[in-house]
């Protein structure tokens, strides 16, 4: 992994876990599923691209799916 990876990981992962606390106590089963997602997904992808654009796709989903 290189520097860029790393720190797109750690700012995604905070990301997720405000969406988990957020989803968890309104009960919002997209944002709690999509900030496990985004704490999950940047250990299995190693591409700076890839992390950023399923980072935003996991970001914006909670407002167009509701579960």
């Amino acid at each position: 992994m290189d520097t860029t990876a790393l720190l797109l990981g750690v700012v995604f992962s905070s990301i997720g876990l405000g969406y988990c606390m957020y989803g968890k106590k309104q009960q919002h089963t997209s944002a709690l599923i999509c900030g496990i997602a985004l704490m999950i997904y940047s250990y299995f992808f190693d591409s700076t691209a890839a992390i950023i654009a399923l980072g935003l796709i996991f970001m914006l989903l909670p407002k167009f799916v509701r579960i």
